[in-house]
């Protein structure tokens, strides 16, 4: 029979634990009290990259503790994203991810070794990247109409290139397949770069790039633009219709956000949200995006959660219907 813990004796208890429990609460509220890595699970140099810099440099000036960026890329963020969610969850391991590793990589790989809802601890949304619908410049579409309207008339006829099989610009392309009804061959290369260079070159007439790796040609009119592939139309080429004034409802941009690693306090947590909101409120900050091609987004951690939730649902059916899988 277990005995009763007396009064005197639970008291004792409670003193025991109280300088336990004033260090941890003092840990949180001198969150951060020492530099904070921040993992980008993608190279170098590429959007995410750039974005994470740029947000961690904010956040070393708002919090006063530096924020560094680790890149560890591979396995389309994969790698990057197990290392984040095996990390201690106490605020000093972040990630800054991209929606095609958090959202696509669980449809479209067999094992990622991480799980996007389980293992992190939604921050906010940092900003929106969209993917734009390009052509040769001669090609006769002239619209995202036009092309639907002759994908219709010849089915299986036209191409799109992608920068390989599963990558969110394949996919893109598959969903504006479904979503408008029509047969596109797709054609993977090895990289986005290869890929733009043939439909410059007129060998391939149409394919799917993000904004920050097309705008230079957008601008030299080494390709035309017929939509970009968010709701609302982007201010870095606000003359470019949304696929959506199209296609209803069309939805496919990239968008980058900040998690931390699930269990991290809720104090921390909240501090995060504050010192990320306050960042991205930065009119230096905002032109830093949109230099990126990107715009800011915020949102709650609710928020979040919500859009990753959505995502994984509609990325899984793409996935499923595109036939793309990676071992």
């Amino acid at each position: 029979m277990t005995r009763p813990i007396d009064r005197r004796h639970a008291l004792g208890l409670i003193a025991a634990a109280a300088p336990a429990l004033a260090g941890t609460a003092r840990a949180q509220v001198d969150y951060p009290n020492r530099p904070v890595t921040v993992i980008v699970p993608q190279a170098a140099g590429g959007a995410n990259d750039i974005i994470g810099r740029i947000l961690a440099e904010k956040l070393s000036e708002v919090m006063g503790q530096r924020f560094v960026v680790e890149n560890r890329a591979g396995a389309g963020g994969n790698l990057g994203s197990q290392a984040a969610a095996r990390s201690t969850p106490d605020g000093y391991t972040l990630l800054v991810t991209i929606s095609a590793s958090q959202a696509i990589n669980p449809a479209l790989y067999a094992r990622t070794g991480f799980d996007p809802v389980k293992d992190f601890a939604p921050v906010s949304l940092l900003g929106t990247v969209p993917n734009v619908l390009l052509v040769h410049p001669g090609f006769e579409a002239r619209s995202v109409a036009d092309l639907i309207r002759m994908a219709k008339e010849k089915p299986g006829f036209y191409h799109y290139a992608s920068a390989g099989n599963g990558t969110l610009n394949h996919l893109v392309g598959e969903m504006l397949k479904s979503r408008a009804g029509i047969d596109l061959k797709h054609i993977p290369y090895r990289g986005i770069a290869p890929a733009l260079t043939d439909v410059i070159a007129g060998h391939v007439p149409i394919t799917f790039a993000n904004l920050p790796a097309a705008i230079s040609q957008i601008q030299a009119g080494t390709v035309r633009a017929l939509g970009v592939s968010t709701l609302k139309r982007n201010s870095f080429v606000p003359q470019v219709p949304t696929i959506a004034e199209t296609v209803p409802g069309f939805d496919a941009e990239l968008w980058i956000a900040l998690y931390a690693v699930a269990g991290t306090p809720q104090p921390i947590v909240d501090r995060l949200v504050a010192a990320t909101h306050r960042a991205l409120a930065d009119e230096q900050v905002k032109a830093k995006f949109a230099q990126q091609g990107a715009e800011v987004v915020t949102s709650t951690p609710a928020e979040l959660a919500a859009r990753l939730d959505a995502d994984l649902k509609v990325w899984a059916e793409i996935v499923k219907t595109s036939g793309a899988k990676i071992e």
